[in-house]
């Protein structure tokens, strides 16, 4: 018997209900000053809802540090932003300790200073411009959401989010990010060329003598409360292993993986892109009104989610063949997953 969940109850809607008004309030501040990008925006507050962290690859001047910055205003969040330079140590992210000496008694002590990593909100400006020691900095961070110096473990407040960028041209002096710190980012988002007349609103909004007024629409306790709405936004079994078959179809070594698996991709992605795809379902679901994930959902998601974990060979490199190009055909192979009963059980309870 096809698996199906259950009713959502009224409380459940009323709680779609707000996250989904939540979201459009923070998408209208975020266009007083951003215009266009409505895909990077949606994914950008997924990332958030479902507790994940972004990596932004985008040429120079497309906005994607004053993305960022506006967004953390929208939800009264703390903000820090971190120039990822060449020189930049680990203490310079995380802090350091320092020995303070009572004068009264001369005692001497340690004292740990916090770095700029204390906050809600951490742009990560230009990551691939620091060396691998100072990027791994970042690792017990976004993976444990605390920092430990000294053998001490200092907390890191709630919500956390590290919203890194990335240039894609100059590749003289930068380093690659690490594959095990590629994979703790849930979505890597491509920020694109705006269209001609998106890009005319630019000119005119920027050089212009007023300046928006950005209002905050979430404080850090709603956010939490959200992040907890989505996770418990049922997923039916079948659209499970239909998330799963994006991530296991791309490890060329099962014996069910498509003839352009084995051929182009060296390594697949790992569980942790099963488990994206699914709360990233959850998440756009919710952000349009549903209770249940959708097979469409999981699809719109899978090129975000997996277009950094899945690494090409030299075969893909000498035919031009990008990851992204693996997800569509991947798209078009698997099976779409969808179950009568479940469209049955979401018939009715869209929120409008």
């Amino acid at each position: 018997m096809p698996d199906a969940p259950a009713p959502p109850t009224d409380a459940d809607l009323d709680a779609v209900a707000k996250l989904t008004e939540s979201y459009e309030r923070i998408r209208a501040e975020l266009g007083k000053v951003i215009v266009g990008q409505g895909q990077v925006i949606e994914q950008l507050l997924i990332s958030l809802f479902c507790r994940g962290h972004c990596i932004l690859e985008g040429v120079p001047g497309l906005a994607k540090t004053l993305m960022i910055s506006t967004l953390a205003r929208t939800l009264s969040l703390s903000f820090s932003r971190i120039q990822f330079t060449p020189d930049l140590m680990p203490a310079d992210i995380t802090g350091t300790e320092v020995i303070e000496e009572d004068k009264a008694t001369g005692r001497r002590s340690l004292r740990f200073v916090t770095g700029p990593i204390f906050a809600h909100v951490i742009l990560a400006d230009e990551i691939n411009r620091t060396p691998p020691k100072t990027q791994a900095a970042l690792l017990e961070a976004m993976q444990e959401h605390q920092v430990t110096a000294g053998g001490t473990q200092h907390k890191l407040p709630r919500p956390f989010f590290v919203l890194a960028t990335q240039n894609p041209i100059e590749q003289e002096g930068t380093y690659a990010l690490p594959e095990a710190q590629l994979d703790r980012f849930m979505f890597k988002v491509l920020v694109d060329y705006p269209q001609e007349d998106e890009e005319f609103d630019i000119v005119r909004l920027t050089t212009a003598p007023q300046e928006a007024q950005i209002r905050p629409v979430l404080s850090a306790e709603e956010i939490l409360s959200l992040q907890g709405i989505v996770r418990r936004v049922p997923c039916a079994d079948h659209l499970i292993r239909y998330a799963m078959r994006f991530a296991r179809w791309t490890r060329r070594d099962r014996e069910d993986a498509p003839d352009f698996v084995r051929k182009y991709i060296a390594w697949g992605a790992g569980p942790r892109a099963s488990q994206y795809l699914v709360l990233a379902g959850k998440a756009r679901a919710v952000l349009r009104g549903r209770y249940h994930v959708s097979s469409e959902d999981i699809r719109e998601m899978a090129g975000p989610v997996l277009r950094h974990r899945i690494i090409t060979n030299f075969n893909a490199e000498a035919e031009g063949v990008r990851s992204d190009q693996i997800i569509r055909w991947l798209v078009e192979k698997i099976p779409v997953s969808e179950s009568p009963q479940l469209d049955a059980v979401g018939a009715g309870r869209v929120m409008t």
